[in-house]
C-alpha cells in the first residue's frame, strides 16, 4: 500500500507504474447520538479503505471527511455538502487521478447521503474520461449485521449510532467512543420514510437508530473482517475487467 498523505510526488509516479487502482473513502461529519463522534462515518469507510489498499498494494488516498448529510443538519455539528458539490469532488479527483496515470479508482462510501451523487460521479468520469470507478458501499453488511450483533436495527438496512456503528468505532477508535453515554432509542419512523425527506430530529430526540449498549471492539473487528472481504471480492472483479 502507499500511503498518499505521507508520500512524495515521486513516490506517487513510481507508485502508478505498478499500481492498478487509487482507493478514497468518501465519509460525512454528522451526528451520530451522544456517544459516538461526528467524524464516525469518515473514519469507518477510511478504515475499510486502508485494509482494502493493503491487500491490493494500492494508492490509499486522505478520507473525504464531509458529504450529504442533510437529514441530519438539525443535530449541531454536522456539516453537509449539497449533492452537486458531493458529485464534482469526487469528478474533480478522479479527473485529477486519470491524469497523471492512474488506471482504476475505487470509493467507500461511509454514509448513506453520499450514495446517488457518486453513483452519478462514476458515470461522469466514464462518460468524460473513460476511467473506471468502482462505488463501494459497505456489501454485505446487513447479513454481516444479523450474525454478529445482538440488538435489532431500527429499521431494516438502517445503521445509525446503533451496535453496528458502535463496534466499528470501537474496534477503529475506542479512544473517541464514550461508551458510558450510550443509550438506546428506538425511533416511531413517519410512514412515508424513504420515499420523501425527512430531517432526523424531527421524530429521533438523541440520532440513536437502535441500540448501541452491546456494541464491543471484538464485533467492529468482526464486522470490518467480513466486509474487507466481501469488498476485496467486488474490487478483483472490477479490475479484472479493466
Amino acid at each position: 500500500m502507499i500511503d498518499a498523505s505521507g508520500s512524495t510526488w515521486p513516490e506517487i509516479r513510481s507508485a502508478w507504474e505498478h499500481a492498478k487502482v487509487a482507493i478514497v473513502a468518501f465519509g460525512a461529519q454528522e451526528e451520530h447520538g451522544p456517544h459516538c463522534p461526528l467524524a464516525t462515518d469518515t473514519w469507518i469507510a477510511h478504515g475499510l479503505a486502508a485494509r482494502l489498499a493493503g491487500e491490493l498494494d494500492a494508492v490509499l488516498l486522505p478520507a473525504i471527511p464531509y458529504g450529504e448529510s442533510w437529514s441530519t443538519s438539525g443535530y449541531p455539528g454536522t456539516v453537509s455538502l449539497s449533492p452537486e458539490t458531493v458529485k464534482q469532488i469526487m469528478v474533480d479527483i478522479g479527473s485529477s487521478l486519470k491524469a497523471q496515470g492512474a488506471r482504476a479508482l475505487v470509493i467507500v462510501n461511509g454514509h448513506f447521503g453520499n450514495r446517488a451523487p457518486l453513483e452519478l460521479a462514476c458515470r461522469e468520469l466514464k462518460r468524460l474520461h473513460s476511467f473506471p470507478a468502482l462505488l463501494v458501499d459497505y456489501p454485505g453488511l446487513a447479513e454481516l449485521a444479523d450474525a454478529i450483533c445482538e440488538s435489532r436495527p431500527a429499521a431494516p438496512m438502517f445503521y445509525h449510532a446503533d451496535e453496528v456503528e458502535t463496534s466499528l468505532a470501537l474496534a477503529l477508535a475506542p479512544e473517541h467512543v464514550k461508551m458510558d453515554r450510550a443509550a438506546a432509542e428506538y425511533p416511531d419512523f413517519p410512514s412515508t420514510f424513504g420515499s420523501e425527506p425527512f430531517l432526523l430530529d424531527t421524530f429521533c430526540r438523541s440520532g440513536v437508530f437502535g441500540d448501541p449498549r452491546p456494541a464491543t471492539a471484538e464485533k467492529g473487528e468482526r464486522l470490518l473482517r467480513g466486509l474487507t472481504e466481501r469488498s476485496l471480492a467486488l474490487v478483483r472483479d472490477f479490475l479484472g475487467r479493466e
